[in-house]
């Protein structure tokens, strides 16, 4: 992990084409600008969290679905 230092208005370029820029710093949060080509996903990381919490909730084993066909074909 690489752990860099910004001021507002500095930036960080990742690759040729992301830049990442603090827009501005409070007591406890950092605003930042990212400019990327549309075809860079980017998403807040408790989002993704949240999202593979729900595909693992919504999937269904085998094994349950053959308790339920047993139940539902009597």
């Amino acid at each position: 992990m690489l752990i860099l230092q910004r001021k507002v208005g500095e930036s960080i370029i990742i690759g040729d084409n992301v830049t990442i820029t603090v827009q501005s710093i409070s007591s406890d949060k950092v605003k930042i600008a990212i400019d990327a080509p549309k075809e860079v996903q980017i998403i807040r990381e408790e989002l993704k969290i949240a999202e593979e919490s729900n595909r693992e909730a919504a999937s269904v084993s085998s094994t349950t679905l053959d308790a339920f066909k047993k139940l539902f074909q009597k």
